[in-house]
């Protein structure tokens, strides 16, 4: 083996976004996926191996770490033979290369995504270092790099100290509204050693910002991610080291509600209430004597009720008072002698975990596109999409005087903003000033939906620049991109990913605007699956999978919501199924068995209690709650004016959603060792289909009510029979082009399942018809009245607003998984795109298409363009990787690769020859591809 000089080129990440190794301040979060960054620059057959940091390895709680990198290079197949991984307990050590706490040795493997650490155990709070070297088929690399990962606190008894609070309402607090204040809390420190590490451990609810001698830490907002406290409590973890500097250091914390106090608790059989605002933070501390102290939260630190920040909730919005401001108060030598000593109080419940997820952050800045004067000294403010956050608001004027701001994401006819489809949430920012000079303004904990802003009682004129709209999401890359020849495509795929970014809360809520804001789990089963293809979101997921485990009752039942903030247990099979639609989705994307394995028990536990409860003696499945959910009206004025909240259970959905859930069990036993399950679910499997068929099949060739819903399912589920599959296909084909007039006529469950299906059965033109309809109903439809994210319901623009939410993703169903799969031919055969199929659908209309997809191996991608009997296609291959390519061509001699026949190609092997296609299997590298059809 050929050795390989090399230089290095370490990049930190969180979740893919870079941050600087010399920051101040870095926020140490748990992951599931760490990799080592390594450049190499030697040799003709490697010119550049290099493997890339894909998130921050800081303050994991994980034992056993899942290492991954990532291989760059511009040769051609390129694979990895073989590894050495070195984790040592100190740099000194790894620099000598021992790996006192592991040494793997030289292990033959191409895996390069999933390596999980198998040494020592690991202790609490301590820093782990680690290199690679792989070995190619081309070439060997030197040592990487070193990178390290802090282990975070690993058991219960490391926080080792008591929750402070106030559980209680105080003067500055509407109990009869139900609104607090927000809690502040302090602490004076002195110190007389030199720091040589600081790390900073925070649980904050509902919400927190924590602060070090005035200066905030970090740049999160709303953290930390949502759960139901009873179960689950999320840290977040700060390297301080660089803020503690001096001899003396003051510490805050001002606490928001979130959801841990619930704003509304007039019903409290349906929303869960968990108490008053608390807190448990410790700081740790090295210093460089090596003597260690840790700095604690106890009834020590003071604390008062009676500052700016009136009131805030997730669904009303925030109150602050510049008047009341605490100046100096997180700083040394405030005078908190009114200030109440903080009293000890209940800890919540849950377990305590690093969180796996990124927090979210304000991601984008958004300039004002109009300011309009609409009389009575009020302005309406027009941002030109519908996102979630706040507006940053600059303001000069008279001490007391309110300004009030009011979201909304549509307007009436007489320019007023329409807040109807708000139902309860107030959805109102006030600003009370200080008076003097100019101040600025933006909440703390609180978060809107919204295009357009009234802003009422604004001093002089309102100007744009003095309202900065702040986009808020949880902090991921977009990995994902789509570009088409089709307009209408191209802006259904930015509305989609407007929709889901404003959606990603900590949690995939369904609406951001109203006083909802749930995790159905109903809206997602797939769309979650096409969303992987925009966003990083693997560990955002991945702490859903466990909200919803969580969620799970001792007899096996799974709620439609999780975290359960909203009792609702409706038991039924479209919703709860989502469970293992996404640990699925999951685990088809990034090839970690582990996510199977931790959920296959609670999983089981389901299916067993749903058979059970609910199937008759003829093997159907009953419990159906929803139905089709939101299915259009068959024509737009037929559903004006009317509420879209009604339910139409189908027994139908629900044995068809159990006999999938079954094979997909069946797959799961094999792949998380418990092959003795897997006969079971195959027969159980077996038995409901001819039940199915015996039930709902009708001789007519179609299945249950003859709904495209109902075909759909029956034909992609493989729930009909070989004999009748021409026949259901007529139907369904029947169906869209001549009762519907050339559109779908889906709801929620369709929709998911809808566009793959007429592709599998040979009409990708009429799936492109349906993407590219912009009359009622349809993704177009909803762009041509003015939408810039996707609607809740089909017809969003007569519907009634009590259910009406103008940025849903819901209905994007299996959309997205089309755009990348079947039109950009983005798509895994098997372990996390280790082996792509690349499969264009050649639909008449569409000239080209120019996308990339980020996997863990590396970039994919595909722009294929065509002209008259001339098809181009480039395409790129990471390292790692192979790809069994389809490319359009009368015969394989008009094939050519780089100006030069595929025939004489080394790098190419020729698989096949078939009905206009010629497969072809390559390794990594850069392809221009070009042919005649």
């Amino acid at each position: 083996m050929r050795s390989i000089t090399k230089t290095i080129d370490l990049i930190w990440c969180i979740d893919g976004v870079l941050i600087s190794a010399f920051s101040h301040v870095r926020l140490f979060l748990s992951f599931l996926f760490l990799c080592i960054s390594l450049s190499a620059f030697a040799q003709p057959s490697v010119d550049a191996l290099r493997c890339e940091l894909l998130s921050n390895p800081l303050g994991i709680d994980k034992t056993s770490p899942r290492l991954s990198w990532q291989i760059q290079s511009t040769e051609r197949n390129v694979m990895q033979t073989a590894y050495h991984i070195l984790v040592a307990s100190s740099p000194e050590k790894l620099a000598q290369n021992s790996g006192d706490l592991w040494d793997s040795g030289k292990r033959i493997s191409d895996n390069s995504i999933a390596v999980f650490y198998d040494g020592k155990a690991l202790e609490s709070d301590t820093e782990v270092y680690w290199k690679v070297k792989i070995y190619t088929n081309k070439g060997e690399s030197d040592w990487s790099a070193p990178a390290s990962w802090r282990v975070g606190l690993l058991y219960y008894k490391d926080w080792n100290r008591r929750w402070i609070g106030f559980d209680g309402y105080f003067d500055s607090d509407d109990k009869e509204a139900g609104y607090l204040s927000a809690r502040y809390f302090r602490k004076e420190m002195s110190f007389s050693k030199e720091i040589k590490q600081a790390t900073a451990y925070i649980m904050g609810l509902g919400l927190y910002e924590l602060y070090i001698d005035g200066r905030k830490v970090g740049d999160q907002v709303l953290a930390p991610g949502l759960t139901d406290y009873t179960k689950n409590v999320k840290y977040n973890v700060f390297d301080v080291t660089k803020l503690l500097n001096g001899s003396q250091h003051a510490f805050g914390v001002i606490l928001g509600n979130g959801r841990y106090y619930a704003v509304r608790q007039e019903k409290p059989y349906k929303v869960k209430h968990f108490g008053f605002p608390k807190m448990q933070m410790q700081i740790r501390i090295t210093y460089t004597d090596g003597s260690t102290q840790t700095i604690h939260t106890d009834d020590t630190w003071k604390g008062t009720t009676d500052g700016p920040i009136i009131s805030n909730n997730e669904y009303d919005g925030e109150v602050y008072d510049a008047r009341k401001e605490l100046n100096g108060w997180a700083r040394i030598g405030y005078d908190d002698a009114t200030w109440m000593n903080a009293t000890y109080v209940q800890e919540p419940g849950g377990n305590y975990d690093a969180q796996i997820n990124s927090n979210m952050k304000v991601m984008q800045d958004l300039q004002p596109v109009s300011v309009t004067a609409s009389g009575n000294g009020k302005y309406i403010i027009d941002y030109g999409q519908n996102f979630t956050g706040w507006v940053k608001m600059r303001v000069q004027g008279k001490s007391g005087t309110e300004v009030i701001l009011r979201f909304a994401e549509s307007l009436n006819a007489d320019g007023s903003l329409f807040r109807d489809n708000l139902r309860a949430a107030r959805a109102t920012d006030t600003y009370i000033l200080k008076g003097g000079t100019t101040e600025e303004w933006e909440p703390r904990f609180t978060y809107h939906g919204f295009r357009y802003v009234e802003v009422e009682g604004y001093p002089g004129d309102a100007v744009a620049d003095n309202f900065v709209g702040r986009l808020v999401y949880d902090d991921m890359e977009t990995i994902g991109s789509f570009n088409s020849s089709n307009v209408l495509l191209n802006q259904i795929h930015r509305n989609a990913w407007w929709g889901i970014a404003s959606n990603y809360k900590s949690i995939p809520v369904d609406c951001p605007q109203r006083n909802e804001r749930q995790a159905w789990l109903g809206d997602r089963p797939v769309s979650a699956y096409g969303e992987t293809f925009l966003f990083d979101n693997t560990n955002f997921y991945i702490k859903w999978l466990e909200d919803i485990r969580l969620s799970q009752k001792e007899d096996g039942a799974i709620p439609d919501v999780a975290p359960a903030f909203w009792r609702y247990y409706s038991d039924n099979m479209t919703w709860p199924g989502t469970y293992l639609m996404v640990a699925d989705m999951l685990y088809q994307q990034t090839g970690d068995v582990r996510i199977l394995q931790d959920h296959y028990p609670a999983m089981k536990r389901w299916m067993h209690y749903m058979r059970a409860r609910y199937m008759d003696d003829e093997g159907i499945i009953t419990k159906d709650s929803y139905g089709d959910w939101c299915a259009p009206p068959a024509t737009i004025e037929e559903g004006r004016g009317k509420s879209a909240d009604k339910k139409y259970p189908n027994p139908l959905l629900s044995t068809a959603y159990y006999y999938h859930l079954l094979n997909m069990m069946a797959r799961f036993s094999e792949h998380t060792g418990n092959e003795q399950d897997r006969a079971g679910f195959e027969k159980a499997a077996a038995k409901m289909k001819k039940d199915f068929n015996k039930r709902f099949y009708h001789t007519d060739g179609y299945y249950g009510n003859n709904t495209m819903t109902e075909n759909i399912l029956a034909m992609y589920f493989g729930l009909v029979e070989e004999e009748h599959k021409t026949k259901l296909g007529d139907r369904i084909v029947t169906i869209i082009e001549k009762e519907n007039g050339g559109h779908l006529s889906t709801g929620v469950v369709g929709t998911q399942w809808v566009m793959r299906t007429l592709t599998d059965m040979g009409r990708a033109d009429l799936a492109y018809k349906l993407a590219t309809n912009t009359s009622y109903p349809s993704w177009g439809y909803m762009i041509e009245n003015g939408a810039t994210t996707i609607w809740e319901l089909w017809n969003g623009d007569t519907a009634h607003p009590r259910m009406n939410s103008q940025n849903h993703v819901m209905m994007l169903g299996d959309l997205l998984v089309w755009y990348y799969e079947n039109l950009a031919g983005i798509k895994s055969k098997e372990n996390a795109f280790q082996t792509i199929v690349m499969k264009l659908e050649q639909i008449k209309d569409l000239n080209a298409v120019n996308a990339s997809y980020r996997s863990l191996y590396g970039a994919i991608s595909s722009s294929w363009k065509r002209k008259n009997e001339r098809f181009e296609w480039n395409i790129t291959i990471p390292a790692n990787t192979r790809a069994q390519v389809y490319i359009p061509a009368k015969e394989l001699r008009t094939i050519t690769e780089s100006g030069k026949s595929v025939t004489a190609n080394g790098d190419i092997q020729i698989i096949q020859e078939q009905n206009g296609l010629v497969l072809l299997e390559i390794g990594s590298g850069n392809y221009q591809f070009l042919s005649k059809f």
